[in-house]
């Protein structure tokens, strides 16, 4: 049986659209109420032209929420525990964004643009309502929105090269999450050094959505002597390279965390002294130690399809946590997931299992990333 999902006028497309279909694609999905490209009629040969070669993503699904006036900095820095002071525009921040119970409820990248205008370039929840109303409430002279912006990906080995082509050999000098504005030919980007991906590469953050189909083929024609290809953000892949996915890996809706069990840790300076949202639960948190702890785990035979919903993790047959995401990883030749378990389950703990749909598969702990 095959299922198409209908994108009607409530699931908005990107600018990039038309030219991915024009490119074959041939899955989507939902992601910030936009579709988003899933694949292009090949998986293994997107997966291995990014490991081994470039590829291009239609990612404007990575909307970017702006914070603009006097009071932008002040406003991000209330929305993460991460401490922001020395931050400086041009350079991104990976920063976590919790509730005031704690939990996690998006993980963006910060990118200040200035001290009166930041970008938070966000997954999967609607961090533009929650800061919005965070800046009321607060009386913060800032104003929230969605800018007319719209990320293209281009990841892999040969990225930096089709970066340099496009753009210029300025771009092989950006540090990671570091960025910078220009323009190609009159189109207007902001060029990052990122990408949801260990594979290195660039984002390029349209600031001109009517010409997304103008840069899609500026940068395959770009990419063409480097044999470039469309692809999309690849699940395996960030897998092997303990990536996180808001959503897949949590949601305050469904799968809940907090940012010590995720490996946030070692970002949130709670002796620094400044004021966010959350601060007194996570003060409680790191006061009792959290619970549960992030985990890779390796599931034994055959190779398993991925999970449409979350998989029990159990130790002889009782359910402890849970696995978020399952693949078979071809470069380890493993079946792999991540999940949450208990913060005292040893490393060699023995007895486990993942409950697939199928039944029990017996599994072992393995230390992220993979690969």
């Amino acid at each position: 049986m095959t299922f198409s999902i209908h994108i009607g006028p409530n699931i908005r497309t990107s600018p990039f659209f038309e030219a991915t279909v024009a490119d074959g694609v041939r899955s989507f999905s939902v992601y910030n109420h936009m579709a988003i490209p899933g694949h292009f009629g090949d998986p293994e040969a997107e997966y291995d032209r990014l490991l081994n070669g470039v590829a291009m993503w239609d990612v404007a699904a990575q909307r970017q929420v702006q914070l603009d006036g006097p009071d932008a900095m002040a406003l991000a820095q209330l929305l993460t525990p991460r401490h922001l002071a020395g931050t400086k525009p041009g350079q991104g921040r990976y920063v976590p964004i919790c509730d005031h119970d704690g939990w996690l409820i998006n993980d963006p990248v910060l990118l200040p643009l200035s001290r009166g205008c930041v970008w938070l370039s966000i997954a999967d929840s609607d961090i533009a309502l929650w800061a919005g109303a965070i800046a009321r409430e607060r009386g913060l002279d800032v104003a929230v929105s969605e800018p007319d912006v719209s990320p293209l990906a281009i990841q892999g080995p040969r990225a930096m090269d089709v970066a340099a082509a496009l753009i210029g050999d300025w771009a092989r000098e950006l540090r990671y999450f570091q960025f910078r504005e220009t323009d190609l030919d009159g189109i207007p980007l902001i060029v990052a050094r990122s990408g949801w991906s260990k594979q290195g590469g660039v984002e390029l953050y349209l600031r001109d959505g009517s010409r997304g189909t103008e840069l899609w083929g500026r940068v395959k024609e770009a990419g063409a002597p480097f044999g470039i290809g469309p692809g999309a953000p690849n699940d395996i892949e960030r897998l092997e390279s303990g990536l996180i996915s808001y959503g897949a890996d949590m949601r305050r809706q469904s799968l809940p965390a907090n940012p010590f069990e995720m490996g946030f840790g070692p970002m949130i300076d709670l002796a620094a002294g400044h004021d966010f949202i959350g601060r007194p639960a996570l003060e409680r948190i790191a006061s009792a130690g959290p619970t549960r702890r992030r985990v890779g785990v390796i599931l034994d035979g055959a190779p398993v399809p991925g999970n449409a919903r979350p998989l029990e993790l159990c130790r002889d047959g009782a359910a402890i946590g849970h696995v978020s995401e399952i693949a078979h990883s071809r470069r380890l030749d493993r079946n792999i997931g991540v999940g949450l378990a208990p913060a005292h389950l040893a490393e060699d703990a023995t007895g486990l299992s993942v409950r697939l749909p199928e039944g029990d598969r017996a599994a072992r702990l393995a230390p992220l990333p993979f690969i």
